[in-house]
Parts: structure tokens; sequence; C-alpha cells
């Protein structure tokens, strides 16, 4: 058996999140049918981190094991080629048997997109999340500094329905950066708890619409309870940016 690592980039919209679920078409399921296809073996496929459904990814990269000899363009060239076009597979590489997509990452960057008009351009409707009222970025970008550092996020986070040993995480960065029409959030950091950045995002937008203040996060992350002050943003928005190894 070898390990390879694929880098895969994907648009969330018409699946239901990352993980396998029964009944649902799910990225995992996809990638995993197919590599089983393409290897003649069950293939078990590991993620740098599990996106939600409607999330989607400019790089998310994988691992898994295959028993059949690839040349990397083959095989590439094979998945993209049996692949949905919502999915394709930017590069593959072998890597050592300790190489882990989730286990090795150093640090991940997620960049969530608001477009600041009252109305989205349709090529852009499944990738922005639409804010009508004029949006303060300067009162966005002192909340997004208060952020920075090491916390207890619980107040940011869901439920995730499985057992998590830790709430605190270390965030390096998390600026807010305007162009035009469009808003940009980037949220670097060691990783981050499930729907973390959707919540800061809508965390974020409220202090943008004036509905609270840069110094409420301080409040909100020493509560270390998930409250109605902390609203999660529409998935359509976010992009599992970059992962770090």
């Amino acid at each position: 058996m070898t390990r390879w690592r694929i880098d895969l980039s994907y648009d969330g919209t018409d699946f239901a999140g990352w993980q396998v679920q029964p009944g649902h078409t799910t990225l995992q399921g996809t990638v995993e049918s197919v590599l089983g296809t393409l290897d003649g073996s069950t293939v078990k496929v590991h993620a740098s981190g599990r996106t939600d459904q409607g999330v989607h990814a400019r790089l998310q990269p994988i691992h898994c094991d295959l028993a059949r000899s690839w040349e990397p363009v083959r095989l590439r060239r094979g998945l993209n080629g049996l692949l949905p076009p919502d999915i394709r597979v930017l590069r593959v590489r072998r890597v050592a048997a300790t190489f882990h997509a989730r286990r090795s990452v150093r640090e991940k960057e997620y960049r969530y997109f608001i477009w600041n008009e009252d109305m989205v351009p349709p090529c852009l409707r499944r990738y922005r999340t639409q804010v009508a009222r004029p949006l303060d970025v300067p009162a966005m970008r002192k909340a997004a500094a208060r952020l920075v550092g090491k916390h207890d996020f619980a107040s940011f986070t869901a439920n995730p329905n499985r057992v998590v040993e830790s709430t605190v995480r270390r965030v390096s960065r998390v600026s807010v950066i305007r162009r035009g029409r469009e808003i940009v959030i980037v949220a670097t950091g060691e990783g981050f708890l499930y729907r973390m950045v959707r919540s800061l995002a809508g965390f974020l937008i409220r202090v943008g619409e004036g509905r609270m203040t840069p110094e409420d996060g301080e409040r909100i992350l020493a509560a270390r309870a998930r409250t109605a002050h902390v609203e999660t943003a529409p998935a359509q928005g976010l992009f599992l940016w970059n992962v770090r190894y």
C-alpha cells in the first residue's frame, strides 16, 4: 500500500457536507467511491477537516492508501475524469506513511466572503453572503483584533454531536478586508471548532451593522457558553482557503 496526499478543490453547494452520511450525497463518499473504482479496492480517505453543507474549499488536502502502483499524472487524470465537475483534483503526490491529512496540520486558513449590497451578482450567489445594510469595516477590524490569541471559543461553536476534548484554540489572525462591495474575513489558526469560523463571521457582521460593539467580543468569550448574541453566518460565504503542514 502506498500513501497518497491528494489536494482537492470543490464547490460544496450540492453536497451534504464532507463527512459520509447514509442516504446523502457527501464529498467524502463521492471521493471514496471514485478512488475505489480506480484502485479496485475499498478506499478510506482522511481530510484536513470536515466542511459543512454548502461550504466550499479552495484547497482541501486528503490522504489515502492505495493498493495499485500509480503514476501521479495518471491518478490525477483518472480522478478528474470520474469525479463530478464540482470536485477537482489539483495535485497528487506520494507521501510517507506517517503523514496524516488532519493530524499533521500546522495551520489552517479560512476566508469568509460578504457581498455588501442589496443585490448579489448571479455568478456569485453560491459563493458570497449578502448583507444589504452598509457595514462599518473599521469597527469590524477592531472586533476582529480582540479575537486573536489563545482563547476558550466555547461561545463561538455549536454542538458537533461528538466529544470535543477542549474548546481552547489559538488563532493567529482575524482580519477584515474591503475590496469595493466585497468584504473578506480571513481567519488563520492551528485549528477551529465546529462552525467556529461562521460564528466569528456572524459576530463581526453584527458589529458591522451596529448591533454589537467590538468590546462585546471579550464579554462573549468570557461567557464560555453559546448565546443568541452569536449568530452562525450562512454557509455559502465560507471557503477552506489554505492548509499548511
